[in-house]
């Protein structure tokens, strides 16, 4: 039986406009902490922009408004005294395609210790690299070439490392935005085991348009169309006997 585990984020009557596209529609989530919640949905049905509300980074788009609250550990963090620069570092991203810095692989990871202040002594900061390098299964092959430029990685090893970059900085919450769109079936692999070992420590949130990807790493899921949320329940009953139609015909095939 599952433990008891609290809500980390609520997300109550949360609407988003572009300007004066409405692209969410009263949302309400309730997402427990060290699991993985998965989105799912066509394409342009608001699961990117959702996940993005929750460490703002929609309000660097030009025309973004925004009513209801999304609350992490209780806290509102639309409310007029959130540091957003607090909450990007506790809610760090992962966007779909490996956006590695073109600096060093060392320098990569380093990078958020300095910007935030949370390390300056060199030691201190080759500690925290090394830890938050092992952390995503990477410190073995790159442990001789920390020096060299992170663009010369793999792929896959690019976004290991973009995770590490996340971990580094000590989130609680990691968003990831189609992580393994880029990548092969067997680095897909590769990272959902990665995903599933860092739910351990971590709150996941993960938009997929891969259902079997959500059925293989997530606990929950939740179901968009059309900026409204359809159905949001264990993974196993929504897609072996979900309660609307609508996301029986999205997780059988018979739309999207």
């Amino acid at each position: 039986m599952d433990n008891i585990l609290s809500i980390k984020i609520e997300i109550k009557n949360f609407n988003l406009w572009y300007t004066d596209f409405q692209a969410l529609i009263d949302v309400n989530i309730r997402i427990e902490e060290k699991r993985i919640t998965a989105m799912i949905g066509p394409s342009g049905c608001g699961k990117s922009t959702l996940l993005r509300a929750i460490n703002r980074m929609n309000d660097t788009i030009e025309g973004v408004r925004v009513s209801g609250e999304i609350n992490i550990d209780g806290e509102n963090i639309y409310g007029k005294n959130t540091d957003v620069d607090f909450l990007r570092r506790n809610v760090g991203m992962v966007f779909q395609r490996p956006n590695p810095f073109p600096i060093s692989i060392y320098e990569n990871v380093a990078f958020g210790l300095r910007v935030n202040g949370i390390a300056s002594r060199k030691s201190a900061i080759d500690e925290i690299v090394q830890q938050s390098i092992e952390s995503v299964l990477l410190w073995d092959d790159i442990k001789h070439k920390l020096k060299k430029s992170a663009l010369t990685l793999t792929l896959e090893q690019q976004q290991r490392l973009c995770i590490a970059r996340v971990i580094a900085v000590k989130p609680q919450i990691i968003l990831l935005d189609e992580p393994c769109s880029s990548l092969d079936p067997v680095a897909t692999q590769r990272i959902e085991e990665l995903m599933i070992q860092l739910k351990d420590t971590y709150t996941i949130v993960i938009v997929t348009h891969n259902m079997q990807q959500a059925a293989r790493v997530s606990r929950d899921t939740a179901y968009m169309l059309l900026g409204e949320l359809i159905e949001f329940d264990a993974t196993e009953k929504i897609f072996t006997n979900p309660a609307r139609k609508e996301t029986d015909d999205y997780v059988s095939g018979r739309f999207g």
